[in-house]
């Protein structure tokens, strides 16, 4: 059954949703599907070793068919990645086409992998009806080999080597090339490519539109192979037996050239070609002169249309190709008619639509600048989203691993062989990371509900499908290894979802709520079977995303033996408690047999939170005298220590709050007077703690492990500037360390951990992740939802200094609201007219064609704000999009008034609200 849709807007693009929602229009079926990095995989891995960097390189991948899945630039496929597009260039001076996107290697880096372009996703809606993207190409040779023997040169001290650093956009000669596409149907899509020449003089550029099928015949069985054909002077005709018949017509192309999507296995491994049209015949016909490379009788499974152009300075060019279910044939006249006035007419409508959907989705009070930020943090999640296909046991299989032979055995994902995923994966990023992150995706669930609930919903559904989730019930990790452990953020992401969607249709949709939560009780029970040690209700882990945040690899056996009892793993359990307490609560009120299941989460949550803060004679997590949460180091000859790092593993125990309205508990007296037994009979769990039968003059409850003695103490160091307050949000490290470095010994070994406020100098976990000082800003946004809880139970009678030490006192809403003004500061031009983000690169700050180009990277300098990691992780650091448009449409009176509704509400974001002072914040 649908939720009802009330409020929902009446754009043209809101019109499509409620067609794909309501009457199955495929207005999905077709969208950025496409990887930008399927070489270097682990899918593509078939190594003794397990080595996926090397075993398969970019070297390789123009001339090696892949297994399971397509990579291209600017791309676009079907949903199943039958037939794909994308855009190959070629500037006259490159050794090869420009075919995907190049990058590091995890070994070649001095701070690991990391794509070495500049692309921008700058539009794009959610069904895809319209979408924009730009790439920019320099006229000179790219340096391959500048940027590898450089970066492997620098240590883990130096900057990165990077792109603009190489001179190759000296005196602006590059082109910006943009590509955009516009949907007149499901299956009609409008492709312009734009490739204005930035340079001062005419530059020569080859632009070969491509299109192909993912190879699906050469791995065994008898699948009919597809074909690709000549139809007429400038039309590609495709046949598939699963996807039809479909057309490309190219509009003036100079010639339409074909190979196969084969391996060229005589370059390779100096085996025989089985055709002599291979992957890299394009490649060899148009960069070496080959003129056998492509098939004269122009047919394949790869084609292009060959549009070699002299573009003068500061000049534009324009092409026009549609690819649609019309079926090749007919009259010139026809085939003209693709590019009639309908085609720029459509194009034209789909852009203003477009337009009229983010205002519907972007507060106007955030004024152009922030408006620009949101939109192009919102294109690049749906530009992210990705065709993910692997059938592990089947990978398996072909690697000649069987999980009855353990003399066989592969070097990872062994214990998952009932993994078959082939489904459209929200990714962090389709490049660096061009596989999904179970706890990555729960954080993109927040953002994207902004503009496509039922995307949202479905990716957190889908994760826990019994092709994802294990019948242990883990939830995956990720391809490296779909048994590491990731924070249990699934149940958080999904009554959020709910919330927001009771909020703004009315009532939000049980049945989804109530299946999730039937998985997601697997999940919590291998939790608490495998994941708690001694049955004592507190936690390990491992590694749970906090990289090189700790003294040790967390995952990895000790070098003191013993075992890590971890403030975040035990956090992370006490807010999964309380998510389940919330959608329990919900459940119940439809179907009252859940109250069981509310007195079982509010019971186990009082256990772990006591046994976080209980203060006696044995070491717990919580320090009396720092007022802070620190992992517990328990070792073989019964001694343990507190690690005593100041990170973020001490303040996510601040996250472990949540607030019920009274109603609901008056509601449910049974739930009522079975908790009050259980309180009466153990009243030694609410010595430390926060008392959850406490109500406020607004008649709620608070479940939380601080109670506000000690919530107050952890504000006082989160909130101290020369701790964990940057100018740019909340560090994952405390400054502190910066002049005071923790330093551990075992045996002959000293461990340190001081404050690195920019990339890693550690090798763990191959150098390239670092969470000693950055900023994330999924732990901000945690962070932000945690006051926000707070400040709906003590209202303005809470207050706390912000920043430490500074006399300006201030509730925990502003605390919040001045948390995530600091965090969005770092994509916002300041006074000065530098973006934090941008750094020192005078590029991306002063040039007109660079500076409003916003990349969303994986972390942020922790006092400079400027973007580290991964230069296109638009995942989760998109919540930051959701933090903006909150702010932006509620008041801290809201908060009070609404409770919990007002702390994840969507009011009408260009609506009145009665907000005051909001000047300071555009």
């Amino acid at each position: 059954m649908s939720t009802p849709r009330a409020g929902t807007g009446t754009t043209g693009e809101h019109t499509r949703l409620e067609e794909a929602r309501e009457r199955q229009i495929p207005w999905r079926k077709w969208g950025p599907y496409l990887s930008e990095r399927q070489w270097g995989t682990v899918r593509e891995d078939y190594s003794e070793s397990g080595d996926a960097w090397n075993y398969f390189s970019h070297d390789q991948a123009r001339s090696r068919a892949y297994r399971w899945g397509e990579d291209g630039l600017a791309g676009i496929s079907d949903d199943r990645q039958h037939l794909c597009f994308a855009l190959a260039l070629w500037n006259g001076n490159d050794p090869i086409l420009k075919e995907r996107l190049f990058g590091l290697t995890n070994s070649e880096g001095n701070h690991g992998e990391d794509v070495k372009e500049y692309y921008f996703y700058l539009d794009s809606t959610p069904t895809h009806s319209y979408m924009k993207y730009l790439y920019k190409y320099p006229h000179a040779a790219y340096p391959y080999d500048d940027l590898v023997a450089t970066n492997r040169r620098r240590s883990r001290q130096e900057f990165e080597y990077e792109l603009l650093d190489t001179g190759v956009f000296e005196g602006d000669r590059y082109f910006d090339v943009f590509v955009e596409y516009a949907k007149a149907s499901p299956e009609d899509l409008l492709i312009q490519i734009t490739v204005c020449n930035r340079g001062p003089e005419p530059a020569r550029l080859h632009v070969l539109p491509t299109v192909w099928f993912r190879n699906t015949w050469s791995w065994g069985g008898t699948p009919l192979r597809p074909r690709l054909r000549v139809s007429g002077g400038d039309v590609i005709a495709a046949s598939h037996p699963d996807l039809g018949e479909r057309s490309l017509a190219c509009e003036g192309a100079a010639a339409l050239l074909f190979t196969e999507n084969e391996t060229n296995t005589e370059r390779l491994v100096r085996v025989p070609n089985r055709t002599p049209y291979v992957k890299d015949g394009i490649n060899n016909y148009i960069v070496h002169g080959r003129q056998d490379a492509v098939n004269p009788e122009r047919q394949g499974t790869k084609a292009s249309a060959h549009y070699p152009l002299t573009v003068g300075a500061a000049e534009s060019r324009v092409l026009r190709l549609r690819l649609s279910d019309v079926a090749a044939g007919g009259s010139a006249a026809t085939k003209r008619d693709r590019f009639a006035s309908d085609f720029d007419g459509m194009m034209q409508t789909r852009r203003r639509e477009a337009d009229e959907f983010y205002a519907t989705v972007i507060p106007s009070a955030l004024g152009t600048d922030a408006a620009t930020v949101m939109r192009q943090a919102l294109a690049g999640m749906l530009w992210s989203k990705q065709f993910y296909y692997y059938d592990v046991d089947k990978w398996l299989s072909e690697r000649g691993a069987d999980p009855f032979k353990p003399k066989h055995r592969a070097p990872r994902n062994e214990h998952w062989q009932h993994m078959y995923n082939a489904d459209i994966v929200s990714m962090p990023d389709k490049w660096e990371y061009p596989w999904y992150a179970a706890w990555d995706l729960a954080f993109h669930v927040l953002a994207l509900t902004l503009v496509d609930e039922d995307f949202g919903k479905q990716q957190l559904d889908l994760m826990l499908q019994e092709s994802y989730l294990h019948p242990s019930g883990q939830l995956p990790a990720y391809e490296w290894n779909f048994g590491d452990v990731n924070p249990p953020v699934h149940a958080w992401a999904t009554i959020f979802t709910y919330r927001l969607e009771q909020v703004r249709h009315g009532q939000g949709d049980a049945d989804w709520l109530e299946r999730c939560f039937q998985k997601m009780l697997l999940n919590f029970a291998w939790w608490v079977n495998r994941k708690d040690r001694t049955g004592s209700n507190v936690f390990e882990g491992g590694f749970l995303g906090l990289d090189n945040i700790g003294v040790f690899d967390r995952s990895a056996p000790l070098p003191t033996g013993g075992y890590l009892e971890q403030a975040d793993g035990t956090a992370w359990m006490a807010l999964f408690c309380q998510n389940m307490l919330e959608i329990s609560v919900q459940l119940a009120l439809i179907k009252p047999a859940y109250v069981d299941m509310c007195v079982k989460f509010v019971t186990h949550f009082l256990w772990i939170a006591s046994s976080m803060v209980h203060v006696g004679n044995d070491t717990g997590m919580w320090d009396e005298d720092d007022g802070f949460f620190y992992d517990v180091l328990r070792l073989p000859d019964g001694r343990s220590q507190r690690l005593k790092v100041r990170s973020m593993v001490g303040l996510l125990p601040l996250c472990a709050v949540t607030v019920f309205e009274g109603e609901l508990v008056e509601r449910m007296p049974e739930a009522r007077h079975r908790l009050r037994r259980f309180l009466e009979a153990r009243p030694e769990l609410m010595t430390s703690i926060h008392d959850p039968t406490k109500a406020n003059a607004a008649d709620r409850r608070l479940c939380a492990v601080l109670n506000e003695s000690r919530l107050r103490r952890v504000l006082a160091t989160m909130l101290d500037e020369n701790e964990f307050l940057s100018p740019y949000g909340i560090r994952s490290l405390s400054r502190y360390h910066a002049e005071h470095p923790y330093i551990f010994r075992a045996g002959d070994r000293e461990y340190s951990v001081p404050y690195l406020p920019a990339e890693s100098d550690s090798g763990m976990f191959g150098g390239n992740s670092n969470w000693r000082g950055p900023i994330w800003m999924p732990v901000n946004g945690l962070i932000v939802r945690a006051l926000l809880q707070y400040h709906a139970y003590y209202g303005n009678d809470l207050t706390v200094e912000c920043p430490t030490g500074s006399g300006r006192q201030m509730n925990l809403y502003q605390v919040a609201e001045e948390i995530t003004r600091r965090a969005a500061s770092i994509f916002l031009r300041g006074a000065d007219g530098r973006r934090p983000v941008f750094g020192a690169t005078r590029k991306f700050q002063e040039d007109p064609h660079w500076r409003d180009l916003v990349l969303f990277y994986e972390y942020f300098h922790g006092d400079n704000g400027a973007g580290l990691g991964a230069s296109h992780q638009t995942g989760w650091t998109g919540i930051i999009a959701r933090a903006m448009h909150l702010f932006a449409t509620t008041t801290s009176e809201q908060v009070l008034e609404l409770g919990k509704k007002a702390v994840v509400t969507e009011v009408e974001p260009n609506a009145p609200t009665g907000r005051v002072s909001r000047g300071r914040r555009r």
